[in-house]
């Protein structure tokens, strides 16, 4: 294959990623919302875990790794919630179906062989529009308490 070919197929491989975002975003705000995990108190999901997981994703070429990293988060508190219903277990969820299957749709459609690089940019992805929806879900959390304090204080 020559260099213009190769650079002609990686670039079909990120516009079909690209396409793809919207389903990204769509799958994390769901496990978000119905996934069950610590939303308020000491205890809660902060940015800073989700950032760490995905620190994670962005070190290596290996879906098993990054699962293995969140199921260790798991096992030393359970601020990821824990068993089924649980956020950890519904991200663990999309990342071997959604995101697999999404993957290899991409690696068909671009006729690349290397599944696993396309799966672990989208959990990247997946996990990086996770943590800016995190963020944004503890704001709207610590607004509502706010705006309770204030009525109590009245």
């Amino acid at each position: 294959m020559s260099q213009t070919q190769a650079q002609q197929k990686a670039l079909a491989i990120q516009k079909s990623i690209r396409q793809a975002e919207d389903n990204l975003v769509q799958w994390i705000e769901t496990a978000l919302e119905e996934g069950e995990y610590k939303k308020s108190g000491d205890k809660k999901l902060e940015e800073s875990q989700f950032r760490n997981l995905l620190r994670v994703a962005e070190t290596t070429e290996s879906p098993e790794v990054i699962k293995n990293f969140l199921r260790y988060q798991v096992g030393r508190e359970d601020k990821w919630g824990r068993g089924e219903g649980s956020l950890a277990e519904k991200i663990i969820h999309d990342i071997d179906h959604n995101l697999r299957i999404q993957a290899g749709e991409i690696r068909q459609s671009t006729n690349y062989d290397n599944l696993n690089k396309i799966w672990v940019q989208l959990i990247r992805l997946y996990l990086g529009y996770g943590s800016r929806r995190l963020k944004y879900l503890n704001y709207l959390a610590e607004t509502e308490s706010d705006r309770k304090n204030q009525q109590l204080k009245k």
